[in-house]
């Protein structure tokens, strides 16, 4: 038989287990807005410049929060400490659409106060970059 400790730590863990699991809440990804129309989608040409505003002062060259850059097509397509950013040619499980979506206030990023965010057609054009294979 465990001990009153042993069965109080075991219940402890469980709980913790549970909560990460559980308590981490999906996106609703019906949210986000309609991939634009737009072909041709590049990195340099239409992607850069949105990032530029919104994203180098806190991942550009010269400050990489969560060792993440996006001043460059190798540096975004390697991603951050926590993975990559981008999921394939599926831009509504691409972490970087989803954190511009600001549907998650916790992951929404740039966060308040710091740059402006991206609007409904930028996102749109990220996601028409990543789904057209992010070049």
């Amino acid at each position: 038989m465990f001990s009153k400790n042993q069965r109080i730590a075991m219940g402890a863990t469980i709980c913790v287990a549970f909560l990460s699991v559980s308590g981490s809440a999906e996106i609703d990804t019906s949210k986000l807005p309609p991939v634009s129309t737009k072909t041709g989608v590049t990195y340099e040409k239409d992607i850069k410049p949105l990032f530029e505003k919104s994203c180098f002062k806190c991942h550009g060259s010269e400050k990489q929060k969560g060792k993440l850059r996006l001043d460059s097509l190798d540096a975004v397509m390697k991603g951050g400490e926590s993975g990559k950013i981008i999921e394939g040619k599926d831009s509504s499980k691409s972490s970087v659409v989803l954190s511009a979506s600001g549907l998650d206030e916790d992951t929404a990023m740039p966060p308040k106060g710091k740059a402006d965010p991206l609007t409904l057609e930028q996102q749109s054009l990220l996601r028409a970059w990543i789904e057209q294979g992010a070049k």
